[in-house]
């Protein structure tokens, strides 16, 4: 299908010190349980964009080249007055395109959607979120846990090398 990447992660990038654990989540766990426990190769952003690179068009590239998109839901996403580029073009493709399925992962309790943008509070109303419980284990969860089969549920499906 011409993909290389199974998902693209969108998550707050600012260095306030909640961020630190969707940080620590986003570069350590995430590849941790979804690459290295279940084979998904996962496109994020200051990772595997490379300095140099026009960041505009190369999130584009890295959105259009995957086959799911994995939000990460926080307080701070959400309060955040100018969205971030790589969450309007990945929004615009899912929903206008209806080319790329949304996972929307919510890592702390939200309570309303109320100021959400519109094109999430429909992906919500559509098909919910996967809600983490877990921030305050000192490991990090199981690849078995509830909320990792919820998000592999929603991946694409694994190519095993044979």
């Amino acid at each position: 299908d011409g993909k290389i990447y199974d998902a693209y992660v969108i998550y707050p990038k600012t260095h306030t010190n909640e961020a630190n654990f969707v940080e620590y989540f986003v570069y350590q766990i995430m590849p941790d349980i979804l690459e290295n426990k279940c084979g998904y190769k996962l496109c994020i952003y200051g990772r595997d964009i490379y300095p140099g690179e026009d960041a505009a068009s190369a999130i584009e590239k890295r959105i259009q080249k995957s086959r799911r998109l994995i939000i990460l839901l926080t307080r701070q996403l959400i309060n955040c007055k100018g969205h971030a580029y790589d969450q309007h073009i990945a929004l615009y493709n899912a929903l206008i395109q209806n080319d790329t399925k949304v996972i929307l992962l919510e890592m702390e309790t939200i309570g309303t959607y109320g100021k959400l943008q519109e094109s999430l509070r429909f992906i919500i109303k559509q098909q919910g979120t996967i809600k983490w419980k877990e921030q305050h284990t000192v490991h990090p969860q199981s690849s078995n846990s509830r909320f990792w089969k919820q998000v592999r549920y929603h991946m694409p499906l694994t190519r095993k090398s044979s």
